[in-house]
């Protein structure tokens, strides 16, 4: 299950009742504990649904499909959400509370609260498209304009490259190759968000993911998000195998390091990256796949994680030379640990 902040089960019906007091401001209806109490009713599930914590495999599907049966679809479990949701705020109101002259005036929904909910709805659903679209990360921070002056930072780096990619365009064709690709991140996508991080692109068949050094560093999270990805292709290892063929391989190579981070574009707006710390994360991961590893860290990131969780185990592979690096790099292998 997608994990959630413990305030977000308060925050979710307070900003619902403060929608439904909203709407009473302007519409100028009374009292206010009943479009406060349909607002939290109707405005939590719809919440819930976006965090992720209800109806969460319906969720999944309706995010993959194209943008106008995206909107559709997610347009009609609102629609859903908002009637349920206002039966359930009426029997309370008429039942529990005794502030309503019948169940059927309880039930009743005016049209203009009806339209209301509707075009709040339709909102959600377009920001939230937006957001799946360039990231929730990135679009928070472009929102508040965290990186609009260019900042220094420190940050963590994950270079995941899919293997055997290349091979598997030349048998079946580019635009099944594509498909693949798109299911292989999509499955990334969780563990990512687990860890916090942030997929900041894709080039190829390659994933660029990044964490700030704090929140990637602790409990060794960046790590965590390579090898909760390998268990998860493991776990469908026959679905994969049912509909490509073959489970997915990759080769991850993690860096940490100072980068200067910032706002970058005019009609398309990006947050990009610049410094050493990027470069050196690519050159590890040309050196993981001439190793032969699939997870190889940098003893840079290694001396900031601290002691491994107990379940991965690092093995010390020496220091390398790295075109563009004046000094050897030190690298590791990382591995699950055996039971």
């Amino acid at each position: 299950m997608p994990s959630s902040r413990p305030g977000f089960w308060i925050a979710a019906p307070a900003l619902g009742a403060l929608a439904g007091l909203a709407y009473a401001a302007l519409s100028g209806t009374g009292p206010l504990s009943e479009p406060a109490l349909r607002g939290a009713l109707i405005g939590s599930p719809i919440l819930f649904y976006e965090r992720g914590l209800l109806l969460a495999a319906w969720r999944d599907r309706v995010r993959r499909a194209a943008t106008p049966l995206f909107a559709a679809a997610t347009v009609a479990t609102y629609v859903a959400m908002i009637v349920l949701g206002n039966a359930a705020a009426g029997t309370l109101l008429h039942h529990v509370f005794g502030l309503m002259p019948s169940a059927r005036a309880a039930m009743m929904m005016s049209r203009t609260g009806f339209l209301y909910a509707l075009a709040i709805s339709v909102l959600i659903a377009f920001v939230f498209r937006v957001r799946d679209l360039i990231g929730p990360r990135v679009f928070a921070n472009l929102l508040i304009g965290r990186y609009h002056r260019p900042i220094s930072e420190e940050r963590i780096f994950l270079f995941l490259d899919v293997s055997g990619s290349t091979r598997f365009a030349e048998e079946r064709g580019d635009l099944a190759a594509q498909q693949y690709l798109g299911e292989i991140f999509s499955a990334l996508a969780l563990p990512v968000h687990r860890s916090r991080g942030s997929i900041d692109d894709y080039v190829g068949d390659m994933a660029l993911v990044s964490w700030t050094l704090a929140q990637g560093s602790r409990d060794a999270a960046c790590l965590r998000c390579v090898f909760d990805f390998a268990a998860r292709l493991a776990a469908d290892a026959a679905s994969w195998e049912s509909r490509f063929g073959q489970v997915p391989g990759f080769r991850a190579a993690l860096h940490c390091g100072s980068v200067v981070t910032a706002e970058i574009g005019l009609e398309r707006h990006k947050i990009a990256y610049f410094g050493d710390t990027l470069n050196t994360t690519s050159r590890l991961e040309a050196l993981a796949k001439e190793l032969g590893v699939t997870v190889l860290v940098s003893g840079d990131l290694l001396d900031r994680l601290g002691p491994l969780p107990p379940d991965l185990l690092a093995e010390d592979l020496g220091a390398h030379a790295l075109r563009g690096r004046h000094e050897p790099l030190r690298v590791a292998c990382v591995r699950a640990r055996p039971a």
